[in-house]
C-alpha cells in the first residue's frame, strides 16, 4: 500500500499521517468538513469533505477514519462501510500483537502497544501509545485506550468507551459502553454503562448527565 486517505483533519489525524509515513505510505491526504476553508493539516493536504470519501476512496490504497472522539468516529466508520468503503487497519511497527489476538478493521495501534494472546479489539478502535491489553480482553467497537493504560487479563470494555491516560484496570473487570474513565484511575470493580468514573479506586462521578 502506498497511498492513504484519512477522514478527519484532527490532531489524531496528524498522528495517523505520521504513522502512515512510518509505514511507507507516500501519498497521504485528508478529507474534512471544514474544506475548502481548510486545505492543509500541518503539511498534509486536505482535498475534500467527508461527502467525497466514497468517490475518492477508489484512488487510495487505504482509508481510515481519523477522528479522535469515539462516537463520531465509530458512526462515520460504520456509515462508510455501509457505503462500500473498505476501511484499513494501521499498526505501528513497534507494537507487539499476539498472533492469536484479533484487531478489527479501521482500528489503529500506535507505538509500543502490547496486545496479548486471545485478546479481541473491535472496529474503529484506538490503542494509543504504550498501552497494554492483556490476554483474553474483549474491547468493543469504537473504544479509545489512552497512552499508558494497562488492562489486565479478561477485561471487557464496552462500545465507545474512553479509558483515560495512565489508568490501570483489574483482571476480569467489566466496563460498560459509553463510559469515560478519568486519567490515572484504578478500576478495581465493574463500571456501569454511560458513567464518568475517576479516582483511586475509580468511582462513578456522573451518570446520565446527573452528578452523583
Amino acid at each position: 500500500m502506498t497511498t492513504l486517505l484519512l477522514v478527519g483533519a484532527s490532531g489524531h489525524g496528524r498522528v495517523l499521517a505520521d504513522l502512515g509515513e512510518t509505514l511507507g505510505f507516500v501519498g497521504i491526504a485528508f478529507v474534512d468538513d471544514r474544506w475548502p476553508e481548510v486545505t492543509d493539516n500541518n503539511g498534509w493536504p486536505v482535498i475534500g469533505a467527508t461527502r467525497d470519501v466514497v468517490r475518492l476512496s477508489g484512488q487510495y490504497d487505504a482509508v481510515v477514519v481519523s477522528i479522535g472522539a469515539n462516537e463520531p468516529r465509530l458512526a462515520l466508520h460504520r456509515r462508510l462501510m455501509e457505503q462500500g468503503v473498505a476501511a484499513s487497519t494501521l499498526v505501528h511497527p513497534s507494537a507487539v500483537i499476539s498472533s492469536r489476538a484479533e484487531i478489527g478493521v479501521g482500528s489503529v495501534v500506535l507505538a509500543n502497544v502490547v496486545v496479548g494472546a486471545f485478546a479481541t479489539v473491535g472496529e474503529a478502535a484506538i490503542l494509543n501509545t504504550a498501552c497494554t491489553v492483556d490476554h483474553d480482553c474483549r474491547l468493543a467497537d469504537g473504544v479509545h485506550i489512552s497512552p499508558g493504560v494497562h488492562l489486565a487479563g479478561q477485561v471487557h470494555v464496552g462500545e465507545r468507551t474512553w479509558i483515560g491516560i495512565g489508568t490501570s484496570v483489574r483482571e476480569g473487570a467489566v466496563i460498560g459502553k459509553g463510559v469515560v474513565i478519568g486519567a490515572g484511575a484504578a478500576v478495581v470493580s465493574d463500571i456501569a454503562d454511560s458513567v464518568i468514573a475517576t479516582g483511586v479506586p475509580a468511582r462513578p462521578r456522573q451518570i446520565g448527565g446527573a452528578a452523583t
